[in-house]
């Protein structure tokens, strides 16, 4: 199982990577011929150069483990069949630390694919990738996709073809709207800046309840006592151990930042990636896995640690004494409190990567995690007689360890729901998801009653009435939860929004949403709505959302509805919501290659590629819900704004845009 999770974190990381990757030229470059082997059997020579250093992996590593693949695209599926790969070039194998010394096999410098291929009757083409990952040292790209694509001359021969997507400036049209203008409208109400402000301080505080949890885990409530007497009692000096000791706060409280430093990275080389990551089918699955695979070692059936020999290095370190022994101190700490504080810190890299603050409000997040995680170490210096009020250490750190283990699992839940909406699988509707956390709500209930019990729990001779008002809680929360399963104007759960997918997405079908959110010209396709508009002479409301956005859920359920806001909608607007993380193809024709204003090539290929570079080019803002309205012509009538809970602020802001648009009618009348 540590096995398992060593991979399923390399993975991750390399997924993130990959993305990374999008605006870089590829470590593996590749040509491609095809030879005649006879009739309808065709060999084709996938050469590829690899870049100095890099280490490509072979197509005979299996598909658990980083490997290279050779595939034919869905539509050239029923032309064509593989049926062989063998590779020429030098075979290395040697043992690999990333995935625990297991024995990797790759090539280097150079290496030839031979994948045979049997066209079927009246086959004209063949066309696929090869789909790639390669590493160095400790830096991983991949899965890298390069697509090649041959067709058949009148002779009988395969040809090599530029594949891939061609730039067209008609397409690129549909994403640069040149008549939109973002500076200066007619009307100043409305802006983003606020709602940002306040969205950033609201993931610092989450981020520091998820540290005062931590507090609380077994890992970590155990080492405060033993570290704050450390300090106090090694220097004779009363304010030299309290500086010390808040020294040694300030630095857990700084590592914590630091982790979050690399996303600020990704998002100067693209600015959507953060969105692209957080929506990815693949990310979602492993955080998926992830979470299940934390949930069961907080049951206690295992225990998930980093490395012992990278414990051990650090914890070396910390007898160098001075500030630099209190930083590797600090850093001890982090790495042997990880098998508690990983779970919480996933959950807060995960829902921030999901949020619209990206980077920033991962930062923040991790800031509030490391404040209220060094808080403790700081306060008990300055005040030592504290200590004595602290509880002691027992068996209710594991029953809080177990409840964090139900909740791990309710997260892994939601992960699944964001790749069931994004790809539309349909596994997770609304109210199987309601379902789920149900049973998962009674299990607490049940757990905490004593009725359940894991490995490491002793019989519970007593109930206590801490616990007890925990149970009194969890029950109450499961039963809010349980009109979600229902079709009735009350599934719409107020507390939660955001979370389960939404009313739209149900076992009772698409209008089951009905009565529940605004009734009105809803479409999903810019120019079907800029049509729309300039038949009934109406503005247009653009809604850039996510079906994994929780803001957008928010808005959707607990603001539109409103008869103040849905009144002007559904009188007054063409409300057209353009899905950023829609991964559901474009048509072959409708794909192109983009350049961006700050001059990347980028392919939009995908629904979400689309509206969210439109978003990007026009507005300069990733960040969803991004509501902008419009004129007919185009002309921006109002500051866009983001997540607006306030229904009155929402509301005017609706009202604000309208009162443009009529002014800049009477304008042009005159």
């Amino acid at each position: 199982m540590k096995h398992l999770f060593v991979f399923l974190l390399y993975m991750l990381g390399a997924t993130a990577v990959a993305h990374a990757q999008d605006s870089t030229a590829p470590v593996v470059k590749w040509q491609y011929s095809a030879e005649k082997k006879n009739d309808g059997e065709y060999v084709l020579h996938l050469k590829g150069t690899i870049d100095k250093g890099w280490q490509l992996f072979s197509t005979t590593m299996s598909d658990d483990e980083p490997n290279t693949r050779v595939v034919l695209d869905t539509t050239a599926a029923a032309t064509a069949t593989l049926t062989n790969v063998t590779e020429a070039g030098k075979l290395n194998s040697r043992k690999e630390p990333l995935l625990d010394n297991a024995n990797i096999k790759f090539f280097e410098n150079e290496v030839e694919l031979l994948a045979t291929v049997k066209l079927k009757p009246g086959a004209n083409k063949v066309a696929g990738s090869v789909n790639f990952m390669a590493i160095k040292g400790e830096e991983v790209v991949g899965p890298e996709e390069t697509a090649f694509k041959f067709n058949l001359d009148a002779a009988g021969n395969l040809t090599s073809v530029a594949a891939g997507l061609q730039e067209s400036s008609d397409a690129a049209q549909t994403l640069k709207r040149n008549n939109i203008v973002l500076d200066s409208p007619a009307n100043t109400c409305g802006g983003i800046g606020h709602e940002g402000k306040k969205s950033l301080w609201g993931i610092f505080i989450l981020g520091m309840l998820g540290g005062f949890i931590a507090l609380l885990t077994p890992c970590v409530f155990p080492m405060i006592p033993l570290t704050v007497s450390f300090f106090t009692k090694k220097t004779k000096e009363k304010s030299k151990g309290i500086m010390n000791a808040s020294l040694y706060g300030f630095f857990i409280f700084l590592i914590y930042v630091l982790l979050s430093l690399p996303f600020h990275f990704l998002t100067s080389l693209n600015p959507e990636i953060l969105n692209n990551i957080s929506t990815n089918i693949w990310l979602n699955l492993a955080f998926f896995v992830i979470f299940i695979v934390f949930a069961i070692s907080f049951f206690g059936y295992f225990e998930i640690t980093l490395p012992s020999g990278l414990a051990s290095k650090v914890d070396a370190k910390t007898s160098v004494g001075g500030i630099i022994g209190i930083f590797f101190m600090a850093l001890t700490l982090a790495l042997v409190s990880f098998s508690c504080t990983g779970p919480i810190l996933g959950s807060l890299l995960a829902g921030s990567l999901s949020t619209d603050g990206g980077a920033m409000q991962l930062t923040m997040g991790m800031a509030g995690f490391g404040f209220a995680l060094a808080l403790p170490f700081a306060i008990f210096a300055m005040f030592p007689g504290w200590l004595n009020s602290l509880p002691k250490s027992g068996g209710w750190l594991t029953t809080v360890k177990v409840v964090l283990g139900f909740l791990e699992v309710a997260m892994a839940i939601k992960f699944l729901s964001n790749a069931d909406l994004v790809k539309h699988w349909g596994l997770l509707k609304r109210e199987v998801f309601f379902g789920i956390w149900i049973i998962i709500g009674v299990c607490i209930v049940l757990y905490l009653l004593g009725k359940i019990r894991f490995p490491h729990d002793a019989p519970l001779k007593k109930l206590s009435p801490t616990r007890l008002v925990f149970a009194l809680i969890f029950a109450a929360f499961t039963l809010y939860l349980l009109p979600g399963v229902t079709n009735t104007p009350y599934a719409n759960r107020a507390l939660i929004s955001g979370f389960p997918p939404p009313l739209t997405y149900s076992v009772y079908g698409e209008d089951a949403a009905k009565g529940k959110g605004v009734e009105a010209n809803v479409v999903n396709d810019y120019e079907k709505a800029l049509a729309l508009a300039k038949a009934q002479h109406k503005p247009l409301l653009l809604d850039f959302t996510g079906w994994a956005c929780v803001n957008c859920r928010k808005m959707e359920e607990n603001v539109w509805p409103k008869d103040e806001v849905k009144t002007i909608i559904k009188d007054d607007y063409i409300l057209v919501s353009l899905y950023v993380d829609d991964r559901k193809l474009l048509p072959e024709d409708a794909q192109f290659l983009f350049t961006t204003g700050t001059g990347h090539k980028k392919e939009i290929k995908t629904i979400g590629d689309k509206f969210a570079t439109m978003q990007t080019e026009n507005f300069s803002n990733n960040s969803q819900p991004f509501y902008v309205l419009i004129s007919p012509d185009e002309k921006l009538l109002t500051r866009p704004v983001g997540y607006t809970p306030d229904v009155k602020a929402y509301a005017s802001w609706l009202k604000c845009g309208l009162e443009a648009f009529k002014s800049s009618n009477v304008a042009v009348n005159k």
